[in-house]
């Protein structure tokens, strides 16, 4: 009887072995498998990529006794990663080789060493809209262009990044490492081989995208003046400015028939982020404590431009007094709000900047880090969202790094994590039209009338209505220690809005930083207000159902003594 038991025992040491040895191979195989398929990821980066296709995210399920949502907490399912990252300035030692800086990059952007088919042919016709100027430094002693940077790390084109550049107002556009944009007016480094310049774009072939230290540059097409188009074109206001200090602006021109845009086009030829205007005077500098917003003047002291909010090409029709000059923020930023960071010294206060999903978190974060200088953190991973120049994508939440962090949580455990929130509240309405365009088309697309129409956006309304009020009314109810910003009011009235958010995160500010954040408040991802669906889709049903809920809000915001929801939300 004892034999049969020792057969058996023995074929279990055997299986038991077996089954550790099929395991250990398994993963391995696994691991194989996952190395290949990053390979051929970055093999296959420059094929065009499909529109992501429209899938609904699972809507809050879990429900409290008070009727409150509680989201799932999902790190990495947001945007797959494709390598790669941002930086909003490189501060690498001068004396650093480019061998160093290219190992930096490898590791930086996640890349594999490159296959021929990465590189361009140096002799291949090159497709780009503009005159391809050549290969130009750019690394840390020597600039090629010193304007506005982006970054798409997963698409970048030569087109893409000429367009932009010429809608900024800048004459050249360089592709640095496949991925990145610089703009500007003028070539300020030496020539490179062309040789250096041999990667492609993220997004096409057979265009040059530069290299490690290299700037693939291109001469913008050409417009006429008076027609060229600017995004982030700012009326500053109306300012005294004595004549002494008028003689140190750095540039000054002076015409007959000067207009507002003529100006503007100058001094943003000139990269100088300031126009001063006053006919037939046209004069150039950079932001100063001259104007400061406590010494602006009202506007009718600067009377004669009709439209002294927008850069008509109509002449004043009276003149202003000598000494008050109209003065508008050029599209060039400035190079003193280039630069972020994390926080210099780990923060043991951890605030959260908490949002319903599409009530403008990015846009908010993307003000704060200009105003502050320091990265804001995220909940979560966006690789989109890291791609276009938030770093604080990829740390951890919890390092203590980042000013704020973003979150759409709204559960109690969750709210009771962080020290302090600023709580964001946009319409209902706006809301959830902005989020379904992110699930459909991504962060700057729209979604079609058809998807509109689909089956799909009743249920979404019906799903992330009630999570709209129980996000506001959860935080209103647990968080410790809140600010309420109201995204329209943030609209409305700017820079009073970020005085306030700065102060309640406790950092101090310039003017200068203020001024950028006001210059540059679109920044290049927010979505375009100007493709809506052709119809209202909110049916009869839907508003039943979300009018209530904007008065629980309201009810709940005005019983903690918080300023109520704006009238435009209606109905109260």
């Amino acid at each position: 009887m004892a034999a049969p038991f020792c057969r058996l025992h023995c074929f279990l040491k055997r299986a038991h072995m077996l089954l550790l040895c099929l395991g250990i191979a398994y993963l391995m195989a696994g691991s194989i498998l996952l190395l290949q398929r990053s390979s051929i990821r970055v093999a296959q980066q420059n094929l065009v990529s499909l529109p992501p296709s429209f899938s609904l995210a699972a809507p809050p399920t879990v429900l409290r006794a008070a009727g409150l949502g509680v989201r799932a907490r999902s790190r990495w399912a947001v945007q797959p990663v494709y390598g790669g990252g941002a930086k909003t300035g490189r501060h690498w030692p001068s004396s650093q080789s480019l061998g160093v800086q290219h190992l930096h990059r490898r590791w930086f952007h996640n890349l594999l060493p490159e296959s021929p088919e990465q590189r361009v042919s140096l002799h291949r016709n090159s497709r780009h809209k503009g005159t391809y100027m050549g290969c130009f430094l750019h690394n840390a002693t020597d600039r090629a262009l010193g304007g506005t940077m982006l970054y798409d790390l997963r698409k970048m084109t030569s087109s893409l990044c000429q367009d932009t550049c010429s809608e900024s107002g800048y004459q050249f556009a360089g592709l640095e490492y496949g991925a990145e944009c610089h703009c500007g007016n003028r070539i300020s480094s030496p020539r490179a081989p062309e040789e250096d310049c041999s990667l492609v774009c993220r997004g096409e072939r057979g265009s040059p995208c530069g290299g490690v230290g290299r700037l693939s540059v291109y001469k913008v097409e050409e417009q006429l003046p008076g027609h060229r188009k600017f995004r982030n074109v700012h009326f500053r206001g109306c300012f005294k400015l004595p004549k002494n200090t008028l003689s140190t602006f750095p540039i000054f021109s002076s015409e007959p028939n000067l207009t507002t845009q003529a100006c503007i086009e100058t001094c943003t030829d000139k990269e100088l982020p300031l126009a001063v205007f006053k006919k037939p005077c046209c004069f150039c500098t950079w932001t100063s404590s001259l104007f400061s917003l406590n010494l602006q003047s009202d506007n009718q002291e600067c009377a004669g431009n009709a439209a002294v909010n927008s850069t008509s090409t109509s002449a004043p029709s009276a003149r202003s007094e000598d000494e008050h000059y109209q003065v508008y923020h050029t599209p060039v930023l400035d190079s003193r709000c280039k630069e972020r960071m994390f926080l210099p010294q780990r923060s043991s206060s951890l605030v959260a900047l908490s949002s319903f999903p599409g009530a403008g978190n990015t846009w908010v974060r993307h003000l704060i880090e200009l105003v502050t200088g320091y990265y804001t953190g995220s909940f979560y991973f966006d690789g989109t969202l890291y791609n276009r120049g938030f770093k604080g994508e990829k740390d951890y939440w919890k390092s203590g790094r980042s000013v704020c962090v973003k979150t759409h949580e709204s559960g109690q455990k969750e709210i009771e994590m962080f020290d302090s929130a600023i709580l964001l509240i946009r319409n209902p309405y706006r809301s959830l039209m902005a989020e379904f365009n992110r699930k459909c088309a991504g962060h700057l697309g729209h979604a079609t009338d058809a998807q509109w129409k689909s089956k799909e956006w009743p249920e979404f309304v019906s799903s992330y209505a009630p999570w709209w009020a129980s996000h506001a009314l959860s935080w209103l109810q647990y968080g410790r220690h809140l600010l309420v910003v109201h995204y329209e009011e943030l609209q409305r009235s700017l820079l009073p809005e970020l005085r306030l958010i700065t102060a309640f995160l406790n950092v101090s500010i310039t003017e200068e930083r203020l001024l950028c954040a006001q210059t540059n408040q679109d920044g290049h991802f927010k979505r375009s207000g100007g493709q809506r669906p052709s119809f209202d889709p909110f049916t009869a049903d839907m508003r039943d159902m979300i009018d209530p809920l904007i008065r629980s809000v309201d009810q709940a915001l005005q019983s903690r003594n918080f300023s109520r929801l704006p009238q435009e939300y209606s109905p109260r």
